[in-house]
């Protein structure tokens, strides 16, 4: 049931791929994915609680391994658990990945760095990374370090906050009435349309080695974006620089 990924490019650790014909970075709808039971807990948990369900997802995506093509990533903040639980996924067989937590992730710029970072350098190559949750603007930036797709179930949670997500900003329209009487599946449509529109501009910068200047340009939308940029060039420059190229 493994899907095989193929990288076509890459800008610094950003790059696009190919997955049944697909290229990524892409959205993904979960209905559509077959992704292994796991057994998850909150970000912030004791080490024991987090140890108890690396394990349990193990055993489960050992035990689902011939049905599903999707593991989940647990172990909470503790980054040697994320790396263990990748490597044995690995082993198992998987090659695609949704990394656990992703909304509370959005909130703590450090530890998505370090658990980003630190899963991509141990990764197989012929790995690939889903972000379960984030905002529009954060795609760039999460590409940028190396994720390859993201759910779309966002786009349906901001729909029922009856808040708009734009490239740039989120608009909350009981306070900016920028569509009036929109229906919740109206709004989830364009929030979705507004994550595609961004999965095109990600491409069209990833062919013309400007990701980073995409990511700049989205750095000031959010406090989150500043600092997950920050942490990025002051304590990752190698990891960036590992595939950019000189000029």
């Amino acid at each position: 049931m493994i899907k095989k990924f193929e990288i076509k490019s890459h800008d610094g650790p950003g790059r696009i791929g190919k997955i049944d014909g697909n290229l990524t970075p892409k959205l993904f709808y979960k209905n559509d994915l077959k992704i292994a039971p796991s057994e998850g807990s909150a970000h912030n948990v004791d080490r024991e609680i987090a140890e108890f369900n690396v394990k349990e997802t193990l055993r489960l995506a050992e035990e689902n391994v011939d049905e599903c093509d999707i593991a989940v990533i647990q172990g909470s903040k503790y980054i040697d658990l994320r790396v263990n639980c990748l490597k044995q996924l690995e082993e198992i067989g998987y090659n695609g990945f949704i990394i656990a937590n992703g909304d509370a992730l959005l909130t703590n710029s450090k530890d998505l760095v370090e658990i980003i970072v630190a899963l991509k350098k141990e990764a197989k190559k012929s790995s690939y990374f889903i972000f379960p949750f984030t905002e529009v603007s954060f795609m760039p930036i999460l590409t940028y370090m190396g994720i390859d797709g993201f759910l779309t179930d966002s786009a349906n949670y901001y729909s029922h906050l009856n808040v708009l997500q734009t490239p740039t900003k989120a608009y909350d329209l009981n306070n900016y009435p920028i569509y009036e009487d929109i229906s919740q599946e109206e709004l989830e449509k364009k929030n979705i349309e507004n994550m595609e529109f961004v999965i095109r501009e990600i491409h069209a910068h990833i062919k013309n080695r400007s990701l980073r200047n995409l990511v700049e340009e989205r750095s000031g939308t959010t406090p989150q974006n500043i600092s997950t940029l920050k942490i990025l060039d002051r304590n990752y420059m190698d990891y960036l620089l590992e595939y950019t190229q000189l000029f």
